[in-house]
């Protein structure tokens, strides 16, 4: 789940991070009434996940309460790169003599958190990373010891911030730490972090997601779930409890398991297709979850084949085959389905799908993942 702006910054809030006073409003009276509580100068940040914000006339100052009307008035119902704004940041403008960047995130292949710390703010790391690699320091941290002040503080220094900013920024990235890890981020990113004219360190940017595997942790996060952004099928696959995501391509795609998920992706694109979805059922294939699972797939009406990727391990062949026969008898399929399925009794699930009745034209199998990506790409590049 991503947050948007304002919810990041309150999520900073509740870990100490010092952040410009603000607060959220979704029309002009509030905005005004915040502006003034927050103290002239103030920007006004439109409230949507995308970039260029600034670029699109999303983000103004306002130095007094006539300024803050119009420009809440003029960005309120602005759509931007396809979102409309619904909500506006209004914070303290503060003054800003040098822009850091610091965030944590998750390296699963290190199997390790991730430090990364810039002298160079205020851009895309991803930017930063391309032009001057040397100018992000990264610190790998052990989950189960954490990091130090003496690490923190080192890794300001490393990174060439200001000698006034170090001691704070290093309090900072403790404070950060903690956010994302007992507030069970997967990503904690402050970008930028500031040095003021008169030597303060403040948040000025939060951008955060959090693991929705931790829901169940954090009934707080309850009033954020509402305000979630999701297209048509991501709403339904909600709905129906299923992890998924939606794509722009043609290949629908189901298996069981994230990485296996990925790994179907990713061979769809190799033998020249492109998958219209992320979908992981995880260890349920029963009939009820694959006819859910298909009725998402079934609503997007760019997909031209779907792609069921199955291996089994604690679930069972038989119990796939038997699913996928009853959720066809639920689900009237716009696109042909082609399956892998493999591993625990997968002979017998494949002996149940070949004498279903079936026709192969709706449902063929194909016993690797790679003849089963050919045949779905061939269907949909048709």
């Amino acid at each position: 789940m991503d947050l948007f702006e304002y919810q990041g910054r309150e999520y900073f809030a509740r870990f100490e991070l010092p952040v410009p006073a603000g607060n959220v409003a979704d029309n002009v009276d509030d905005a005004v009434r915040v502006a003034e509580a927050a103290g002239y100068p103030v920007v006004i940040k439109a409230q949507v996940q995308v970039g260029g914000r600034g670029k699109a006339g999303g983000v103004k100052l306002a130095d007094n309460a006539e300024e803050a009307r119009l420009h809440a008035g003029n960005i309120l119902g602005m759509d931007i790169k396809g979102h409309v704004v619904h909500r506006l940041l209004i914070a303290h403008a503060a003054d800003i003599a040098e822009e850091y960047y610091a965030s944590f995130t998750l390296d699963r292949a290190a199997k390790k958190h991730l430090l990364m710390l810039s002298a160079q703010g205020g851009v895309e790391i991803e930017e930063v990373a391309e032009k001057d690699p040397d100018a992000i320091v990264k610190l790998h941290i052990d989950p189960t010891v954490g990091i130090t002040l003496a690490e923190a503080r080192k890794a300001c220094v490393d990174a060439k911030l200001n000698p006034k900013a170090v001691d704070q920024a290093a309090v900072i990235l403790l404070q950060l730490y903690r956010c994302f890890t007992e507030g069970d981020c997967d990503l904690a990113e402050i970008n930028p972090l500031v040095l003021t004219p008169d030597g303060t360190v403040l948040a000025l940017d939060a951008k955060v997601g959090l693991d929705d595997n931790a829901l169940f942790r954090h009934p707080e996060w309850a009033p954020w779930t509402e305000t979630v952004l999701r297209d048509s099928r991501e709403t339904l696959a909600h709905e129906k409890g299923l992890q998924y995501i939606g794509l722009d391509g043609t290949v629908g795609i189901i298996a069981n398991g994230a990485g296996l998920a990925m790994s179907t992706l990713d061979v769809v694109n190799q033998v020249g297709g492109s998958a219209a979805n992320f979908l992981d059922i995880g260890g349920g294939a029963n009939a009820d979850v694959m006819a859910g699972a298909l009725e998402v797939i079934n609503t997007d009406p760019k997909v031209k084949s779907i792609f069921i990727n199955i291996f089994g391990g604690i679930t069972r062949g038989e119990e796939v085959a038997k699913g996928i026969v009853e959720a066809l008898k639920r689900v009237n399929l716009t696109a042909p389905i082609v399956i892998r399925l493999d591993g625990t009794n997968a002979e017998e699930g494949r002996a149940i799908l070949a004498s279903s009745g079936i026709p192969e034209s709706t449902l063929m199998s194909r016993p690797t993942m790679l003849e089963a990506a050919i045949a779905a790409v061939a269907i949909a590049n048709k």
